[in-house]
């Protein structure tokens, strides 16, 4: 029961990833050649492999790369304290958030995101090794059973065994009565952000915005009030 899971150890997580570059031209050519190969299939007919990097190449780690993470955790006022790392820098970024982990306290946390099990962690692990670093305990999960993770993915619980179901973050906050977190922008809208109007700012508070709702999204799972922000 997701009830006996102790509040104060839970880490909610949430990152915003992009292109490695703004412009398709920018690519070196194996890479342009490896892109196309990857997502031959994935692609419309009508779709070239320049068009689809633009939009889908911050989704893949061996193709994009991250700009922000934001974790959130309970504080001691009771509510919830949120910390970024953000930055042009990914490897900067990362080690930072590797940092966090050297308290041995935060390597008993548990982790939780929404679909963070087919997208946040495997991409921070994936960025962090392509960045010559180690993933933190809580992201090491070769030779466990699956059982044996405890991250918590606010997606699959809904999902109740049904695999074929998708549900977005916002739907269930809309459901749930939470307030969204796409009142200013959207996932689609990172990239332009980042590389055309260069506002990272912009898409630091839109991913803390992201695990507040996500933590209070898993209150409600869990029939408990919502938590406000600390300051």
């Amino acid at each position: 029961m997701i009830q006996n899971i102790p509040f104060e150890k839970i880490l909610f997580l949430d990152i915003e990833t992009v292109p490695q570059v703004g412009n398709w031209s920018d690519l070196d050519e194996a890479t342009q050649k490896l892109w196309d190969k990857k997502t031959r299939f994935q692609r419309k007919e009508d779709v070239s492999a320049d068009e689809f990097y633009e939009d889908r190449g911050g989704i893949m780690a061996e193709f994009g790369k991250i700009v922000c993470i934001s974790v959130g955790m309970l504080a001691k006022s009771g509510k919830l304290k949120i910390h970024s790392f953000s930055g042009h820098d990914e490897k900067k970024l990362l080690e930072e958030f590797g940092e966090m982990f050297n308290n041995p306290r935060m390597n008993q946390v548990v982790l939780c995101a929404h679909n963070g099990k087919e997208f946040d962690f495997p991409y921070i692990s994936r960025r962090m090794l392509i960045n010559q670093m180690q993933p933190p305990v809580p992201l090491q999960m070769f030779g466990k059973k699956p059982w044996e993770i405890p991250h918590i993915d606010t997606m699959e619980l809904w999902k109740f065994g049904d695999w074929k179901n998708f549900v977005s973050l916002e739907l269930l906050a809309h459901i749930f009565g939470v307030p969204t977190p796409k009142d200013d922008i959207d996932g689609s809208m990172v990239a332009s952000i980042y590389y055309i109007e260069k506002d990272l700012e912009r898409i630091r508070v839109y991913c803390e915005k992201d695990v507040l709702t996500l933590c209070n999204v898993f209150r409600k799972m869990r029939q408990e009030d919502l938590l406000q922000r600390e300051d």
